[in-house]
């Protein structure tokens, strides 16, 4: 049996005019509050357009399917934590351990604010966990990581680099989401981070003393 096609998930074209940009963040708008009512299974570009209060074909202009609509949903949650990390582990004022402490209880916060709506993006995320734009979003953050892991552990060896890289960011991606999933408050999440953090830098300074 031929597979299906796999849906597009790049936008048709970039607004250029202010009033198109605002119709296309309208949409957006409309596309996150109707994914937290519904959820993946029932989200259509219909509900979206009558959400934002467009016409399907003005809909259409931008994002050709619903799966577009949510990978544009999850790439901008993605480039937005991103970039904010980036910024804190990168930050040549602090030491690279405060660095992280910082960067892990702001991601921990981050991920507590978008909580519900990133739970509705996992059950979405069949539809484009394998696709070149997913995959290229996870080789720039290990390529981020790796870059800050080496800055913190010049004298460790690559090998050791890149597994202390995998493992702060897979500790940091699961302990994140699972508790935030069990709508914990601000100040438990923050408690959780506090024990995250330090449980990784306590790792990185084992990799840098000399083994016997």
């Amino acid at each position: 049996m031929p597979k299906r096609p796999r849906p597009a998930l790049a936008s048709r074209k970039q607004p250029r005019q202010a009033r198109s940009a605002q119709l296309v963040d309208d949409v957006l708008e409309a596309a996150a509050r109707v994914l937290r009512r519904v959820g993946a299974r029932r989200f259509t570009t219909v509900r979206v357009a009558e959400e934002a209060g467009v016409s399907v074909g003005s809909l259409y202009q931008y994002f050709p399917n619903k799966e577009a609509l949510l990978f544009r949903l999850q790439s901008d949650e993605w480039r937005d934590t991103g970039a904010l990390l980036d910024e804190i582990l990168h930050d040549p004022r602090r030491e690279p351990l405060d660095r992280l402490r910082r960067a892990v209880r702001v991601f921990f916060r981050s991920e507590l604010e978008e909580a519900e709506l990133r739970v509705a993006l996992d059950d979405a995320g069949a539809l484009f966990r394998d696709a070149p734009e997913a995959r290229a979003h996870m080789s720039l953050v290990t390529t981020r990581m790796l870059a800050f892991i080496d800055e913190a552990l010049p004298g460790v060896p690559a090998k050791k680099r890149a597994f202390a890289a995998d493992v702060v960011m897979t500790s940091m991606a699961a302990i994140g989401e699972k508790i935030t999933e069990q709508r914990r408050t601000r100040a438990e999440v923050d408690a959780w981070a506090v024990v995250v953090a330090e449980m990784l830098c306590r790792f990185l300074e084992d990799l840098t003393r000399p083994r016997a």
